[in-house]
């Protein structure tokens, strides 16, 4: 992240509370620039939107859940432009106020990836999960009920935040439980064609003739552009309408590239690139399945 337009960012909006993993993750990516919470994803693509914030960060995916923001509706509507990705390694901490003891725990409360992401201490525990907006929020509100019955699960920043004893440390249920954060920026910053490992993302319509999907991806196998994630979500409600978001790794001004991305266009009703941005190093140590 050596951009002009990151560098100079001063202020970066995150959702959640202070203390939830993307204010680590605004942290561990951005440094130079003052985390602003936000209470909804909306809300932080709206500062930016809005000239609140410079930047936001935003969780897209995570090895262990899936999807977590709907990233793919908010991002096309929003105006805003992806500037670079940031991977953060995610270790759950379940957390309880001052004398709880994990034999008496009954209730553990957390936003719902995260309670995804630790269903084999929460499954071995017998707890009883709900769901927070928030994982910060969730240590917050453990720590306003003064019950030594109920815990969080949350960040140790969380923990450090609102004076909550580590119960059990790393409680997610893999090693390598990693999500993958975008920043968004209100201008384009698109990396140049000779910075090194580039990623292009885009959503894209098929038109409503035969294998048009079949067709229209044909061009990326052909002109061997690895497509590293592709996925689709309904539009307005209809079960006819379909959007496709799309990760591939090479930059359009590649020859390549660019013939894949013709092919593709050829076939679609609407293409919208909504980023074009330096690959984050975790993706050389990704092994491969």
């Amino acid at each position: 992240m050596t951009s002009q337009l990151i560098a100079r960012a001063k202020k970066v909006a995150f959702q959640g509370e202070p203390g939830a993993f993307a204010n680590l993750a605004a942290r561990e990516a951005l440094p130079h620039a003052q985390a602003i919470p936000k209470p909804t994803f909306e809300d932080a693509i709206n500062a930016v939107r809005d000239g609140e914030t410079d930047l936001a960060i935003i969780p897209i995916e995570n090895s262990l859940f899936g999807r977590i923001a709907d990233i793919h509706h908010l991002l096309p509507e929003a105006g805003l432009y992806i500037v670079a990705e940031h991977f953060h390694r995610i270790h759950m901490q379940l957390l309880g106020v001052k004398g709880a003891s994990i034999a008496g725990l009954k209730t553990v409360l957390s936003q719902g990836p995260a309670l995804g992401q630790c269903r084999k201490i929460i499954r071995e525990l017998k707890l009883a999960p709900q769901h927070w907006h928030d994982t910060a929020g969730s240590a917050r509100h453990v720590a306003e009920l003064k019950d030594p019955t109920t815990a969080a699960i949350a960040s140790s920043l969380a923990a450090e935040f609102y004076g909550l004893d580590v119960l059990r440390a790393n409680v997610e249920d893999e090693p390598h439980n990693m999500t993958r954060f975008l920043v968004m920026a209100h201008e384009p910053d698109d990396a140049p064609p000779d910075a090194g490992p580039v990623i292009t993302t885009f959503v894209f319509r098929v038109r409503n003739v035969p294998a048009a999907l079949y067709k229209a991806l044909g061009g990326f196998a052909t002109n061997g552009v690895n497509m590293t994630k592709l996925e689709s979500y309904q539009l307005g409600g209809s079960f006819n309408a379909t959007q496709f978001y799309a990760d591939i790794e090479g930059h359009p001004e590649e020859r390549n590239v660019r013939l894949a991305l013709e092919e593709l266009q050829f076939f679609c009703s609407k293409l919208t690139v909504l980023g074009v941005y330096p690959a984050h190093p975790f993706r050389s140590e990704m092994p491969s399945i």
